[in-house]
């Protein structure tokens, strides 16, 4: 594993104990002949902190699918929105632009998240941009759409089924109704939306499990693929769930969705 900085100096002007060597990626990379997918994994922590049980362990699963994983070290409060997007935005752009470098596929880049970091990979799936040509950085110059998403108990609306905390730490006490609006993804969701897996436990008392049905929802109304697994049991912030009888079927699931969709 090693430690590549999405902007150079950056760690060192971050602000909070949580923040210290932030915004960056640790790589855990896959080595063959042919170019490997990717996907960027963001662990949950309701944009306070990130969950360590949802970052390397989930990185070196997906090794073992033989796919390159970054775990991305994303800035959480007191930063507040555009950061942590504009860090998920900027990973994506990262592994496009050094695919080569790392033989990676630039067209199989995915991005995954528990939590409050699945809100943030919904996020950077229906909040992308194409990148801007004219721009002197060339990181800058690519797409930030990943290829698909992979969403775990995810925090979606910050509507009636909110997860307040996350809002709170992202937003701030009173924030601006356009910004609920605006950071409410399954608002954001059109055709274009990636590919997403999703899935959840039916009795997570954090985040209610109308946040993943609620994003299902509007992929399917537009026409999106996704996967959808709802459990009756298993609560919040499993990680991997290899303990638990129910939802550490979860992975599994996974692997045969992203075989699907040429990942593995």
């Amino acid at each position: 594993m090693n430690t590549i900085e999405l902007w150079s100096g950056a760690s060192k002007e971050s602000i909070g104990d949580e923040n210290q060597g932030c915004p960056s990626l640790s790589a855990y990379p896959v080595h063959g002949k042919d170019q490997s997918p990717a996907v960027i994994v963001c662990p949950g922590g309701r944009y306070f902190r990130r969950a360590a049980h949802e970052g390397e362990p989930v990185a070196k699963w997906l090794n073992g699918l033989g796919i390159s994983a970054f775990v991305l070290n994303y800035r959480v409060s007191p930063y507040q929105h555009p950061i942590p997007l504009q860090d998920a935005q900027r990973a994506v752009r990262t592994v496009r632009h050094y695919a080569k470098d790392w033989n990676i596929d630039p067209e199989r880049v995915g991005i995954l998240g528990f939590s409050a970091g699945g809100h943030l990979a919904s996020a950077t799936g229906t909040l992308y941009d194409t990148g801007d040509n004219q721009s002197s950085d060339p990181i800058e110059r690519q797409s930030s759409r990943p290829n698909l998403l992979i969403l775990c108990y995810p925090v979606i609306t910050f509507g009636a089924y909110g997860h307040r905390p996350s809002m709170h730490h992202l937003l701030g006490d009173s924030p601006d109704e356009s910004l609920v609006a605006l950071l409410s993804t399954e608002k954001k969701v059109t055709e274009d939306t990636p590919p997403t897996f999703l899935w959840h436990a039916a009795d997570d008392e954090r985040v209610p499990v109308e946040n993943s049905l609620l994003f299902a929802g509007a992929l399917s109304r537009h026409q999106v693929p996704f996967d959808l697994h709802v459990f009756e049991s298993g609560g919040h912030g499993q990680g991997l769930a290899e303990g638990h009888p129910e939802v550490k079927a979860w992975p599994e699931l996974c692997e045969a969705w992203l075989r699907k969709r040429n990942f593995v």
